[in-house]
């Protein structure tokens, strides 16, 4: 019988790792389980808690699609299935990772873990990267009080190692932003710490990359050989992050590899495979929001696209035709499922659930007339030219108020996802406006939809985020990737064994 393994995911967010490593641990019969998840957010918690109930069926209860496919709410889990309910809540705990008395708490339960599976563990988990980001740290050289040694959140990395310390698990999988390899604190290079922090936590461990060939003689690799680049594994996303790899010293002694742990690239992933043949939608109007007010506003905006001189004409030609279309979209939301055009049968089979009859979350945020005209613009513009124009290249009449426009810091502000290649970075910024988040059809005029969002992130179309709409994108962006996570958990089993 193969040995089980029991995952520990801080910082879990929605679940993007610990989807990945369980998926991996079910499908190739060498169990891994989430035995404890860490998370500060109320409703990724909520979400956290709704997988870990269903995760503890060898099927997904009936009354679940029941639910999403007659678009009603749950019923009491905690009701119908009591003891389920009870391991889900056991699972996942609401803590803030720094906080006095938290780590005693969360101690006894590593303690528990490392005895039940016989030092059997993995850990995984992200510390949150709002001090390592580019726009983070941008953010921050705007204010006159910043100091950055007295951001802990440049330490809170230190809450994953002290937990790595005493877990000791078989290895560890720590994700974070691109911008970690350059932040700097105390005039000396983050990264570079992190590294020692973590090859010498408990018994010591190798260092792996994933996407690159390792040492032969088990030194230290380059920093940059940690950066993941997502698109070159299958994911439809540009998503560029360091992930640490940690396999324990004692396991590692003997590890030879012939390659990258995750092997090879794969064919690219574009956002029109994995999106183009969902239900066509038209966005909301802020105010007077019908069908038919809406279609009057964007005939109005494609005429006025069309008349402008100062617009390239195989835009206005585009924008002519908008203006005679007779299949303008006229739904918001849509519950029936959608026949999307997967390009690669992995993604086919790792989104679909042949039990789901609907597209779960798929509904638009409501724009202001202007931002109609913006968006259809922006689209065709990329439909035409492959690339998203910058602002000064969108005509006068569509150019947004703010007095320093000229100034550069805004020449992406409007910009959509081209169908033909892998989209831009997904990230917790589409919870705001969706500006950097817009649909590539031009006849839409609109941003993303969560389940949209999610697909670039390669959640399972039956993945369920619970909250307000606001707080769904906000847990979509936040995410690692299952199906990177998948590929990862699967890489690191077959290492364990």
């Amino acid at each position: 019988m193969p040995q089980e393994f029991a995952i520990i995911d801080l910082f879990a967010g929605p679940g993007g790792l610990g989807e990945g490593f369980s998926s991996a641990g079910r499908r190739d019969g060498a169990p891994m389980k989430i035995h404890l998840s860490v998370e500060m957010d109320h409703h990724a918690v909520q979400t956290l808690r709704l997988r870990a109930f269903l995760r503890s069926f060898d099927e997904f209860p009936q009354e679940y699609y029941d639910a999403l496919n007659e678009g009603k709410a749950f019923p009491d889990w905690a009701e119908l299935y009591p003891t389920n309910w009870k391991l889900a809540e056991q699972e996942v705990r609401q803590r803030v990772l720094g906080d006095e008395g938290v780590f005693n708490e969360l101690a006894k339960e590593l303690d528990r873990a490392k005895d039940k599976h016989s030092g059997n563990t993995i850990l995984i988990g992200g510390p949150p990267c709002q001090a390592y980001s580019l726009a983070g740290r941008s953010r921050n050289k705007g204010k006159a009080d910043y100091v950055p040694e007295k951001d802990a959140r440049h330490y809170l990395y230190r809450e994953y190692v002290r937990i790595l310390d005493r877990l000791n698990p078989a290895a560890f999988v720590m994700e974070n932003v691109k911008g970690m390899l350059s932040s700097k604190v105390d005039g000396g290079g983050i990264f570079s710490r992190v590294l020692d922090d973590l090859e010498a936590a408990g018994d010591g461990y190798r260092l792996l990359p994933l996407a690159q060939p390792t040492a032969s003689d088990g030194g230290r690799v380059d920093a940059r050989d940690f950066l993941i680049k997502a698109e070159d594994h299958g994911i439809p996303q540009a998503r560029h992050r360091v992930i640490i790899l940690g396999i324990r010293n004692d396991l590692a002694r003997n590890l030879v590899l012939d390659g990258p742990v995750l092997g090879g690239r794969q064919p690219q992933v574009t956002v029109g495979e994995v999106i183009g043949g969902m239900c066509q939608l038209r966005s909301g109007l802020s105010r007077k929001d019908t069908t038919g007010d809406w279609q009057h506003v964007v005939r109005a905006q494609a005429s006025a696209i069309a008349e402008a001189h100062e617009v390239a004409e195989d835009v206005r030609a585009l924008a002519r035709s908008i203006v005679i279309a007779n299949d303008l979209p006229h739904l918001r939301a849509v519950s029936s499922k959608s026949e999307t055009l997967f390009g690669s049968r992995h993604l086919q089979e790792w989104f679909s659930d042949e039990r789901l009859h609907s597209t779960l979350q798929h509904e638009t945020r409501g724009h202001i007339p202007d931002d109609l005209g913006r968006y259809m613009f922006s689209a065709a513009f990329t439909h035409k030219f492959g690339r998203a124009p910058k602002l000064m290249e969108f005509p006068e009449f569509l150019q947004p108020a703010h007095k320093n426009r000229g100034s550069g810091d805004f020449a992406d502000r409007f910009r959509t996802q081209y169908a033909n290649r892998p989209s831009t970075t997904v990230t917790s910024h589409i919870s705001k406006d969706g500006h950097y988040f817009i649909h590539p059809d031009p006849k839409q005029c609109r941003s993303l939809t969560v389940r949209e969002a999610a697909r670039l992130q390669t959640f399972p179309d039956n993945y369920w985020f619970c909250g307000p709409r606001t707080k769904q994108y906000h847990q979509v962006g936040n995410a690692v990737p299952p199906y990177l996570a998948f590929q990862i958990g699967k890489a690191v089993r077959q290492l364990l064994t």
